[in-house]
């Protein structure tokens, strides 16, 4: 389905609930045998005006993807299994468990002061841990995502309200 800015909102929302479940998007792209690849990506940031950008810190495989299609589906579903069973209890749902946002990716390019902020808020409860250099503390380059569609996570029955099907 085509993605408008009014819809934008809504996105970013379900987006920041499965992000607060999981801690990671999945992000699929296409090898050049044009087999599926998917890559766990936790840096992705979602901004306005139906943009995106991630840092490419251990991604080979997915900037490797990009040098030959520019097309990426991100997934993002709320993996919490208390959001799940309380759905099960119900017998509905109360909102959407999760989207495929489909966009294309720019070229690599530094990141910007304000992206690396906004990066450095996002996981500023982890700096004092030694894991945090080791993992985050030289991303320097990102690529931002131009989402234009999405199609909605559905789980039967359960999904029907919440989507308006």
């Amino acid at each position: 389905m085509e993605l408008t800015n009014q819809q934008w909102d809504t996105m970013r929302k379900i987006c920041m609930d499965a992000f607060n479940s999981s801690f990671h998007y999945a992000i699929a792209t296409v090898n050049k045998d044009g087999t599926p690849h998917v890559t766990p990506i936790g840096s992705l940031m979602l901004g306005e005006d139906r943009k995106g950008f991630y840092f490419e810190g251990y991604v080979s495989a997915l900037s490797r993807n990009l040098q030959h299609n520019k097309r990426v589906c991100v997934l993002a579903v709320n993996s919490g299994k208390w959001s799940l069973l309380k759905s099960f209890f119900r017998g509905r749902i109360t909102a959407p468990p999760g989207v495929r946002l489909m966009g294309t990716a720019t070229e690599r390019r530094e990141a910007t002061e304000q992206e690396m902020d906004q990066f450095r808020r996002r996981f500023r409860m982890y700096r004092m841990f030694k894991g945090y250099n080791l993992v985050w503390g030289n991303l320097r380059y990102v690529r931002e995502i131009h989402f234009d569609a999405y199609e909605p996570v559905r789980i039967g029955a359960l999904t029907r309200a919440v989507w308006n099907e």
